[in-house]
């Protein structure tokens, strides 16, 4: 994997040329990254601790990597063009 690879990638993400594959499973990793941080950033308001604080290390790990580990998986995997 290189980083041109993953540059070519983002380009035709952002183009709009996306299969219908590659654009659910984008759309799915927003959402998913939405919902664990506004369920981080709840827990947080709710508990009963003094820190209110958002948690930006449980959303690392819960919400940013499981979402972009399908596309890490798919670069490493995809057939040369």
């Amino acid at each position: 994997m290189s980083i041109l690879n993953t540059g070519d990638f983002l380009k035709k993400l952002f183009s709009g040329n996306s299969s219908l594959k590659t654009k659910l499973f984008s759309t799915l990793s927003i959402i998913w990254m939405i919902l664990i941080g506004y369920i981080i950033w709840w827990n947080g308001v709710q508990s009963p601790g003094i820190d209110k604080s958002f948690k930006w290390d449980e959303w690392i790990w819960f919400g940013f990597v499981p979402a972009i580990a399908p596309f890490i998986i798919y670069i490493i995997w995809k057939k040369n063009e």
